[in-house]
């Protein structure tokens, strides 16, 4: 399988489950099946349409390729179907925001260094992938963005980044990197939250 096929496919991925992350906040805040769909699609593709365009690959895969489209619905009809049971796991919102922060992070920056971009500009271009999808949504239910109320969200999103940007400039293997990166993130994160550190919120 190609390094652009690899991509595409863990792409598709981690807006699945941003889009369960915003599909579970929607299903939260009691809006219709629209709007749990709109969230959703916001949730997963906000981060991937900012890279795409700061990246100058325009149109944004979100918008030009109809498996984006797709799989955030699919997110959204099954988070709405379960209604009953995700009004009760409120954990369950908190632990696909940390997985689709976690894949975003580390695809935001591999995506960076496939375009070229400078390591340094690579590091910010993943994190903000990775906090892109989360802002948007939390203003859409008139909530303070995640990332401005919790430190370790956005330092979680970094380091993955950073894991990514590291191992490349090292030569080391892709996935492996990758694998390591999205780890990262996703565990100090929930330790965050586990922990209920100051700096880490715990909705």
């Amino acid at each position: 399988m190609s390094y652009t096929a690899t991509l595409r496919i863990l792409d598709l991925v981690a807006t699945f489950v941003f889009a369960l992350s915003g599909a579970a906040v929607g299903v939260k805040r009691r809006l219709d099946l629209f709007g749990v769909l709109v969230l959703a699609f916001v949730a997963a593709s906000s981060g991937g349409i900012l890279r795409d365009v700061m990246i100058g690959v325009t149109p944004p895969s979100a918008l030009s390729d109809w498996r984006y489209l797709a799989v955030a619905c699919l997110a959204g009809l099954i988070v709405f179907a379960w209604n009953p049971i995700v009004s009760r796991l409120r954990k369950a919102i908190l632990l696909f925001d940390a997985a689709g922060l976690a894949l975003f992070a580390v695809l935001g920056a591999q995506k960076a260094l496939a375009a070229d971009l400078e390591p340094f500009a690579a590091i910010l271009l993943g994190a903000l992938t990775g906090i892109g999808g989360g802002i948007v949504r939390d203003l859409l239910v008139t909530e303070i963005p995640t990332v401005l109320r919790a430190e370790i969200y956005a330092i979680a999103a970094l380091a993955s980044a950073t894991v990514v940007v590291v191992g490349d400039l090292l030569g080391l293997p892709l996935t492996p990197m990758a694998i390591a990166g999205a780890t990262l993130c996703f565990l100090l994160r929930m330790t965050a939250l586990w922990r209920r550190l100051p700096i880490a919120d715990s909705r």
